[in-house]
């Protein structure tokens, strides 16, 4: 779950389906017990509205290392990637990375690029920012740094993206 629209469409549906959630974060989902007998008709209800339900331990950790990501986007990173998600995921940065390549088919340096295109798309749309404001946002060094990587990333530079209004945006959780 990415957003908290998507948290309360889960929620009503688990409600109506006489399925305590105890507690719903991004990308978990914590039920009551006595939620055993329920687990088909929790995978329907997960299934209906676009998500899955994870077993695998290397999905889980890419849907750890996507949900602490979403969270740098949103709350600025200060450090290095690499030693952020180490300290957020207590592993080797390597080991997360060779299970995040072998599994999205790229590297988490470039899916962390891929999030913040988008999240520079939407803050294009919003146009509540300047460019240089959204580069700091997102810990560019400049913002010449940021219209390179958005043209490379998209074809076309923020200018052109702002002036097009016809905005081709993919939402954070449907990036690869």
């Amino acid at each position: 779950m990415v957003c908290d629209r998507c948290k309360s469409v889960l929620k009503n549906d688990f409600q109506k389906a006489g399925i305590v959630v105890e507690q719903m974060d991004l990308g978990e989902i914590l039920f009551a017990d006595g939620t055993e007998d329920k687990k088909e008709r929790i995978r329907e209800i997960l299934n209906q509205n676009g998500f899955e339900w994870i077993a695998d331990l290397n999905e889980t950790i890419i849907v750890d290392i996507k949900k602490y990501l979403l969270e740098a986007i949103e709350n600025g990173l200060s450090q290095n990637l690499s030693t952020y998600l180490s300290q957020k995921m207590n592993k080797e940065y390597s080991v997360i990375s060779k299970i995040f390549s072998a599994k999205e088919g790229l590297t988490i340096e470039k899916y962390f690029i891929l999030l913040k295109m988008e999240k520079v798309k939407e803050e294009i749309q919003m146009d509540n920012k300047t460019f240089s404001e959204i580069a700091y946002d997102l810990n560019y060094k400049s913002s010449s740094h940021l219209a390179k990587q958005f043209k490379a990333i998209t074809g076309m530079s923020m200018t052109e993206y702002r002036n097009i209004q016809d905005w081709d945006r993919r939402s954070l959780d449907q990036i690869v």
